[in-house]
């Protein structure tokens, strides 16, 4: 396996990971447990974090003129990255009108 694919799927599982926490933090959201969904959010945060540095090892070697091998794992790490961090910030705004309903 290439590394550009190694890293892909890192990027997957850590965006998957953010994904499935920002659903939960909702759902904690929902039952009025607000401590632990602005626990879960922030653990997604985290995880959103480790997949946006994988993803900037990427971005720095294209920049050094190291050309990354473009594959369909790859785009598809991208969607669920960009997905998951769009996920999160709903995810905010929503736990938000739970708060103040």
């Amino acid at each position: 396996m290439d590394q550009t694919t190694e890293i892909a799927f890192q990027i997957i599982l850590h965006a998957g990971n953010g994904k499935s926490s920002v659903m939960e933090a909702i759902q904690e959201a929902k039952t009025g447990n607000f401590n632990r969904a602005d626990q879960l959010v922030e653990e997604a945060g985290e995880e959103l974090g480790k997949a946006h540095e994988y993803q900037t090892k990427l971005l720095h070697n294209e920049a050094r003129g190291e050309g990354n091998i473009i594959n369909v794992m790859l785009i598809h790490s991208q969607d669920h990255l960009m997905t998951s961090m769009t996920m999160r910030d709903l995810a905010i705004e929503i736990i938000e009108i739970y708060r103040n309903k």
